[in-house]
């Protein structure tokens, strides 16, 4: 059985390790690449891919650390958030459940040179709250979601709600046992010492009037407590029979094209993101670094990675590169050719270039795809529309 083998203990041992985490000093972040070794990192170094990612790197190194800072934040923070709440909890702990995927962001591509540097910058930006004990430092999460926030609030304003619809209830049932007891003075008891004439007459107690006027008195009372009682729940029903019947007659003001019109303003109202690449579009190299053998070249997109990174395949020589969208720029093709709108509210939709306007920067299309076939869209810039391949 040879070395190559499939089933060599060689090739099984290979395989072993390619499955699980291998050493974070032999990973390249720029390529994305895990090397086994000291030796496999050496010439992944001395690589053709690796150079040239080095040489796009070098011309704004500040972004791409940004980028990579940002990306190790909202994972870190996301795991924290899920796995572990708002509870506190070792920062060691969180950082080595986060390395153990294979596809994490390294900490020595990112701004921060050590865990420690990075738990403190959370205390300082109110991200966690932060504290140093003798076993290190623990981190907790500080939960500022919108969504949580407005639960919370909802949750207290509903318990004010209740606590200040019992005190209405309560006043107003005293006021109407007030107003019951109006007007009526209560008898108060005459106090007469017991004097026994006569050592063989039976002390008798006469109490008769005072009981009555008592238990007339509670009687009258209850009446008026349940009185006021079934005053306040037919009170709550009509309310609550009004909330009901008034939420159908909304909805049925709303047509389907209310809704369709009511959606296309929430599409519009979209904020602009800072990413435009979309498969199967053209777009134009004006990167000076790969030479002039690519600059200014028409390729067409064929995967995103990243969001921010594009495989594209250049059409004259059909080379493939590995390029960032602040290297690419859109194509605007002629007038009743197939663009797609990569920004804004319509972003992902296909549609016909109808015109342009070359002093506004814009163009006007027609979306022939989606909800929104055969709409008009007018005053799309340059940078948010580009040419289908």
């Amino acid at each position: 059985m040879g070395k190559s083998d499939f089933l060599s203990p060689k090739a099984i041992a290979n395989r072993i390790k390619s499955r699980g985490l291998q050493k974070l000093r032999w990973y390249c972040q720029m390529c994305q690449r895990q090397c086994r070794d000291e030796n496999g990192f050496k010439c992944h170094c001395m690589s053709e891919s690796h150079q040239t990612q080095l040489l796009l790197a070098s011309e704004n190194p500040q972004q791409f650390m940004d980028y990579f800072s940002e990306e190790f934040r909202v994972d870190f923070l996301g795991l924290l958030r899920r796995r572990y709440g708002t509870k506190r909890v070792h920062n060691n702990v969180v950082y080595n459940e986060y390395v153990s995927h294979r596809e994490h962001i390294h900490m020595n591509a990112t701004q921060w040179e050590t865990l420690t540097d990075f738990t403190k910058w959370l205390g300082r930006e109110g991200l966690c709250k932060v504290d140093e004990t003798p076993k290190g430092w623990y981190i907790q999460y500080i939960d500022r979601d919108p969504e949580t926030v407005r639960r919370q609030q909802e949750q207290e304003r509903k318990k004010k709600q209740d606590l200040g619809d019992e005190e209405k209830t309560a006043k107003f049932i005293e006021h109407q046992v007030r107003r019951g007891l109006e007007g009526k003075e209560l008898e108060m008891p005459v106090y007469t010492e017991l004097n026994r004439e006569k050592k063989e007459e039976k002390v008798t107690f006469n109490l008769n009037k005072g009981a009555s006027s008592s238990i007339a008195a509670s009687c009258k009372t209850r009446v008026l407590e349940q009185n006021a009682l079934k005053m306040v729940e037919r009170a709550v029903k009509r309310k609550a029979a009004a909330h009901s019947s008034g939420q159908p007659k909304e909805k049925e003001k709303k047509s389907a094209l209310d809704e369709i019109m009511e959606l296309e303003e929430e599409k519009k109202r979209t904020t602009q993101t800072d990413y435009w690449l979309q498969p199967e579009i053209i777009v134009k190299v004006v990167t000076k670094k790969l030479g002039e053998k690519y600059y200014k070249k028409k390729a067409v997109v064929k995967e995103v990675i990243d969001k921010y990174t594009a495989v594209v395949r250049v059409i004259d020589s059909g080379h493939k590169l590995k390029l960032d969208q602040t290297h690419l720029e859109t194509v605007i093709p002629a007038p009743g050719k197939k663009v797609m709108v990569l920004n804004g509210g319509y972003r992902g939709n296909e549609g016909i270039l109808e015109s342009i306007n070359e002093k506004r920067f814009s163009v006007t299309i027609t979306i022939d795809s989606g909800p929104f076939k055969g709409h008009r869209v007018e005053d799309i810039q340059y940078e948010d529309v580009s040419k289908l391949a």
